[in-house]
């Protein structure tokens, strides 16, 4: 198979609609990630999703719709889902709410609950509007790899797997979307994003971090939101996560970047940073950092990188989403400035 890669204008959308309506995979711009869409009503074209991926079929995808009115199709609306549809859709938040019967099991990997979005991108929108039908759509790349922010991200992963590719330029937020599970009464976010808890917490009075945003699953746990099962975002490259005072991290990273072929991935204001030997910056604060974040690793993975340390970042805000993704890139092998690889623990905080 030929993949095509076309600008994501009017022309490139009417030609993308026919592909996914006769039941074919679409690759396309949106303002967190690059998107593998299939017609969501499409049982077989979803299953197709997991088949070009690699993915587990475990592993549930979102439902991107063109307003409230088309999620409330598919999904159980609430007060809730409301007030928070209306503070932050279109944009980078996903809301899991009980599914309907009108929407295929299967991009719920079988579970009863469903992720609904409604993207920023105004080449996304679009294309759903112009469908007519919900996009099933996780990022576009193989499984397992990190999150494509360019079009030629995904040609480099997905060539000749699928038709086409929308090409709409880099991705603005450079991170998935914030998933909150709203079934419970209360947000609680299962993948932190640009859609902070605090955002939440302001828009609705509260909200709640799932303690699994830091820690692996254990095996018997399912996984109610993409991103949460199985390691992501993965360079081939080990990659370590470097955490503590600032000074101490400082240090370490100056120490571990001697080694040739290592990597050092730091915000700017790290002190002599700048000046390693392998050294890349993460930008100035965690909305850079997440922008720059994947980019960087695929960038590590074509010059060879043969390892990398990236600093740690405080978990809160913005941070939190950067963090989460680092920690399951790096397999939550977390260095300790001053101590030892710590494997983030399975068990389940009180």
């Amino acid at each position: 198979m030929e993949t095509l890669r076309i600008p994501a204008d009017r022309e490139g959308i009417i030609k993308a609609v026919r592909i996914l309506a006769g039941g074919g995979l679409v690759a396309f711009p949106t303002e967190t990630v690059y998107g593998l869409g299939a017609n969501a009503l499409d049982e077989r074209a979803v299953l197709s999703i997991f088949s070009a991926k690699g993915r587990p079929a475990d592993n549930p995808l979102i439902a991107h719709v063109s307003g409230i009115a088309q999620a409330k199709e598919y999904g159980e609306w609430s007060p809730l889902a409301q007030d928070l549809a209306q503070a932050f859709w279109p944009g980078p938040l996903t809301l899991i709410v009980k599914r309907r019967d009108s929407m295929p099991r299967q991009v719920s990997a079988g579970l009863d609950t469903l992720a609904l979005r409604v993207p920023g991108h105004g080449a996304a929108r679009a294309l759903i509007a112009a469908c007519g039908f919900p996009i099933a759509a996780p990022s576009a790349n193989r499984s397992g790899r990190p999150s494509p922010t360019t079009a030629q991200h995904v040609l480099a992963d997905l060539n000749g797997l699928i038709p086409l590719i929308l090409d709409g330029g880099p991705s603005e937020v450079g991170l998935e979307s914030t998933v909150a599970d709203i079934t419970g009464g209360v947000p609680l976010i299962l993948r932190p994003g640009a859609v902070t808890p605090e955002m939440i917490a302001m828009a609705v009075g509260e909200c709640k971090v799932a303690d699994s945003v830091m820690r692996r699953l254990a095996p018997q746990e399912a996984a109610p939101s993409p991103g949460m099962r199985h390691r992501h975002y993965a360079p081939r490259a080990p990659l370590t996560l470097v955490e503590g005072e600032e000074n101490a991290v400082r240090l370490r990273l100056a120490e571990l970047a001697r080694e040739e072929g290592t990597w050092v991935l730091a915000l700017d204001g790290l002190p002599g940073m700048a000046s390693l030997p392998g050294a890349h910056s993460l930008g100035r604060d965690a909305r850079e950092a997440a922008h720059r974040l994947f980019y960087l690793l695929r960038q590590a993975d074509e010059e060879g990188a043969k390892r990398i340390y990236a600093q740690g970042l405080p978990r809160d805000g913005l941070g939190l989403a950067v963090m989460n993704r680092l920690a399951r890139a790096a397999g939550f092998n977390i260095l300790r400035a001053g101590g030892e690889i710590q494997d983030v623990p399975m068990e389940r905080k009180e």
